[in-house]
C-alpha cells in the first residue's frame, strides 16, 4: 500500500525532515508533499507573478491565491493531511488546511505541544490521531501501511 501524506503547517523548524528521515529509515513507501516552504517566496509569489500590487491587502490576496492552487491539489490528491501546529506563530492557513481535509474525507492528524491542547481544541477533535512528535507520525504511517505494530523504540 502507498500514501501520499500532505504535510501542513508551520515553515520554520525541521519537523517535515524529521518525518522524511523516519519513513526513509524504515522503507515505507510515503511520498510527502508541502505546501511551498520557503516563506519569503510563499508571500512574494502574487506579486513577483503578477506585478506589484496596489496596497499589502492585494500583495497578500495575489499570493494567497497562487499558493492556493498548490494547496487544493495537493490536499484533493493526498491520503493523509499531517498539520502542524507551532507556538510562534498563528498558523490560520494550517488550520485551515485541517478544515478542507475533514470537509474532503480525507485523514487528519495534528500535531502540536500540550499548551495547543485548549487553542486546538475542535481541531483535535476532528483529527484522526493527534501526535506530540514527528516519530509518532512516523510510527502511524508505519502502522497503517503494514498493518502490524511494531514496539516502539
Amino acid at each position: 500500500m502507498a500514501f501520499t501524506v500532505y504535510l501542513a503547517g508551520e515553515i520554520h523548524s525541521a519537523w517535515r525532515d524529521a518525518i522524511a528521515s523516519g519513513i526513509r529509515e524504515l522503507h515505507l513507501d510515503v511520498d510527502l508533499v508541502s505546501p511551498v516552504t520557503i516563506h519569503e517566496d510563499s508571500d512574494a509569489c502574487g506579486a513577483a507573478i503578477l506585478g506589484d500590487q496596489p496596497t499589502p491587502f492585494w500583495h497578500d490576496r495575489t499570493g494567497a491565491g497562487i499558493n492556493a492552487i498548490r494547496t487544493r491539489s495537493a490536499i484533493a490528491s493526498a491520503d493523509l493531511i499531517v498539520v502542524r501546529f507551532g507556538e510562534k506563530y498563528r498558523q490560520w492557513n494550517a488550520a485551515f488546511d485541517a478544515g478542507l481535509a475533514v470537509a474532503a474525507g480525507i485523514s487528519l492528524v495534528t500535531l502540536h505541544d500540550e499548551q495547543l491542547d485548549h487553542a486546538l481544541k475542535e481541531v483535535d477533535a476532528a483529527a484522526q490521531a493527534v501526535c506530540r512528535t514527528p516519530e509518532q507520525v512516523v510510527q502511524i504511517l508505519d502502522y497503517v501501511l503494514s498493518g502490524k505494530l511494531r514496539e516502539a523504540p
